[in-house]
Order: C-alpha cells, then structure tokens, then sequence
C-alpha cells in the first residue's frame, strides 16, 4: 500500500530526553499515519540555529543518507568541516569512515530528511566520548570496558560442582 504524507500536514515535535545544544525536531506526520519501516527507517527533522543533530558518530551495522530540505548547517566528518545546503545530499556508509554530525550555525532552521537502513540492530560508536550505544534497546557502554571473551570464566566447574554430582 502507498502511503502519500502531504507537506501541509507537517507536525514538528522536539525529540525526547536531549540536552542544550542537541535540540532536535521530528516530523510526526509518518508515525500519525501508521507507517512503520522495517528495514528502510525515516524522518525528516528540523534542526535550529546553534544545535547539533546528535554527537559526533557512526553507525556500525546501518547505513544513512540526509536530503537537506531546507536552510544550511554545518557538517562534520572525518575528512572535516563542510557547510551544506539545500539540495545537498549526503551519504554515511557503515564504519568510522561515515562518521557525521550537523550544527546549525546560522539563524535560521534547517530541515532535512533522514533515511537509514535497519536490519533489527545497530551499535553506534561516538569517538568523541567513547561510548557505545546498542540499538534497539538504546543501552550506553564505555568503549574503553572491553574485556576478553573468557574474562570471568575460569572458576566454571566450581559453579556447576552440585549438578555433575
């Protein structure tokens, strides 16, 4: 079945649990009218003067792409700073190579549409604070608390004495 969300029936609400600085809005017309993606995830979001999309990241197991749609802002890479504008698109592939993050730095609204894939999971990466975060169920690690396959496994038997009885 298609599904037509007309432009006029655009309703922007901000994103839930962000802080100063990360102040982003959703368009809730897609989820108003029932769509649900299973693998081609989208948005279209608005995003003010002086905030940023999200923390710098990447996706490990989803690719992204951005349509700016209106206004301009800045984008970051690990190749760097490039402002972007309406028109642009803007493709992340998987791995630290597509790592990205929008700040608006001028004085008015900059709205893009946000299409990802999505196989059931992702692990996002954020290099600038060393976290990783385990979609969907959105748990938050430190990177740096890797451990060994084996760690905490050596005194097994000692757990399971009763049952080998």
């Amino acid at each position: 079945m298609a599904t037509i969300i007309k432009s006029e029936e655009r309703n922007f609400s901000e994103s839930p649990n962000k802080i100063d600085g990360f102040k982003i809005f959703t368009e809730q017309s897609r989820v108003m009218k029932g769509v649900n993606p299973k693998n081609l995830n989208f948005d279209i979001r608005l995003l003010q003067p002086q905030q940023c999309s999200a923390p710098y990241h990447f996706h490990r197991f989803s690719e992204e792409l951005f349509v700016i749609l209106s206004g301009s802002c800045t984008l970051r890479t690990p190749n760097g700073f490039d402002t972007v504008s309406v028109g642009d698109i803007l493709f992340f592939e998987m791995g630290e190579s597509g790592a990205h993050q929008l700040y608006n730095h001028t004085d008015a609204p900059c709205t893009f549409l946000d299409i990802r894939t999505y196989i059931g999971f992702d692990v996002c990466e954020y290099p600038d604070s060393n976290k990783l975060l385990i979609a969907p169920s959105f748990e938050i690690f430190a990177k740096d608390a890797t451990l060994n396959y084996f760690e905490g496994e050596e005194k097994i038997p000692e757990k399971w004495r009763n049952e080998w009885k």
